[in-house]
């Protein structure tokens, strides 16, 4: 009895873990040239049109496609193999929503990589709100080549801004600096009423038009309306970015930064009417280079031994400088606590068993997230279509943390 019940075991165990095998071994589905190229010119749209897979893609030991991406294998490189692969079948099973990707790096190897629904290796996924956080690094780029300094972050935002016509704006407008854009504390208030208006005359919002209008409609800036208000910055950031680089910000995001990551395979929208790169939302990028943008932060902005963004200002982004606010983007829960911002980078404190470990993360509305644990030296990386996103850092903290920290 004893022998035919080993025997069950053992056979059990073969196909389990032959069903993996043959996961792991097959490739990571693609999409088809005309897919990416529809998904990338009409910005994302095109996504909703990708045909779901029939069958989720598992890789515990993910291929070397020659991008820039050094690969290990879970268990062998890190992890508690069994209990990642039983949470990417869950996932598999929309018992957490409706993921499509999710991928795991670890002490700089990418050791996990999985695809669902309408995942592909090779899809620009858009990216929502963890644009910002790219935003963010397009500066510290600009920075690294000399055409601001990190000194220059606590300048008056409008001096660099030479087309505005200083006397018609508000008072106060001197008091907005990059360092608030970054924060999105640049005290700026317009009403809906007010937005619709300035929006019923778009050419006057062409290229720094957009900032006039806002800073001589808007109340006026003091310390008091200084405060964290999620949605305002990105726009004034961008705006800094095209007056002061050469070419301007679309060619300077080309060629000086995700060209300088080996990226080319995306898509980053310009906004129609003030003809500048979108920087907010609408990127669209594949969930490796979402690897790449969460190692040049790991780096502290290095990229194959290249200073890509300056190490200072890469430690201000990833870390807390808005503590408290009652923004509804706050909201700790769980064993997430402690959320705060930096340079539209968010963080917060993700407790596992009876420790808490220091996170910062890109996050994107739906659930798009590149996550990352520095004590751990651990990069998780999701994309999903899951509408109003509420529980992806609650499963890396359950779920992910202990498979590391064990």
């Amino acid at each position: 009895m004893k022998n035919k019940i080993g025997i069950l075991l053992l056979m059990l165990l073969i196909l389990t873990n032959s069903s993996f095998a043959q996961r792991s071994e097959s490739n990571a589905p693609e999409a088809k040239a005309a897919q990416i190229e529809a998904t990338v010119d009409r910005m994302g749209n095109f996504f909703w049109d990708i045909p779901i897979l029939e069958k989720a893609f598992i890789s515990n030991e993910p291929s070397d496609r020659k991008d820039g991406i050094p690969v290990g294998e879970l268990g062998i490189d890190g992890g508690n193999k069994a209990m990642i692969l039983k949470l990417a079948q869950e996932i598999a099973d929309t018992i957490h929503g409706k993921f499509d990707s999710f991928l795991i790096s670890h002490k700089g190897k990418l050791i996990f990589e999985s695809y669902y629904a309408r995942g592909r290796v090779n899809l620009p996924h858009p990216q929502a709100s963890a644009t910002k956080a790219y935003t963010s690094f397009l500066l510290g780029r600009a920075i690294q080549l000399g055409y601001l300094s990190i000194a220059d972050l606590d300048k008056p935002l409008i001096s660099f801004l030479k087309d505005l016509d200083p006397t018609k704006l508000v008072a106060g407008a001197e008091k907005i600096t990059l360092h608030r854009a970054l924060t999105m504390s640049s005290g700026i208030r317009i009403s809906e009423e007010q937005r619709e208006e300035l929006n019923k005359n778009p050419s006057q919002l062409k290229g720094q038009g957009k900032v006039q209008a806002l800073l001589e409609h808007s109340a006026q800036i003091t310390e008091e309306s200084q405060s964290f208000k999620y949605g305002g910055g990105p726009d004034l950031v961008m705006q800094v970015i095209e007056a002061v680089v050469p070419g301007g910000a679309k060619d300077f995001i080309k060629n000086e930064f995700l060209g300088k990551l080996g990226i080319t395979n995306y898509g980053w929208h310009i906004n129609d009417v003030t003809g500048l790169p979108e920087s907010g939302w609408k990127l669209s990028i594949t969930s490796r280079a979402m690897v790449k943008l969460g190692q040049l932060a790991i780096n502290k902005g290095k990229w194959n031994g290249e200073q890509l963004v300056p190490a200072n200002f890469v430690n201000k982004a990833i870390h807390r400088i808005v503590l408290d606010s009652d923004d509804e983007n706050f909201s700790d829960n769980g064993n997430i606590s402690n959320t705060g911002y930096g340079y539209f980078w968010w963080q917060a404190d993700m407790k596992a068993g009876n420790k808490n470990y220091f996170s910062t993360s890109a996050r994107g509305g739906g659930g798009q997230y590149i996550i990352l644990i520095e004590e751990l030296d651990l990069m998780v990386v999701t994309t999903a279509h899951n509408g109003r996103d509420e529980n992806t850092l609650q499963i890396v903290a359950d779920r992910i943390l202990p498979a590391f920290s064990k």
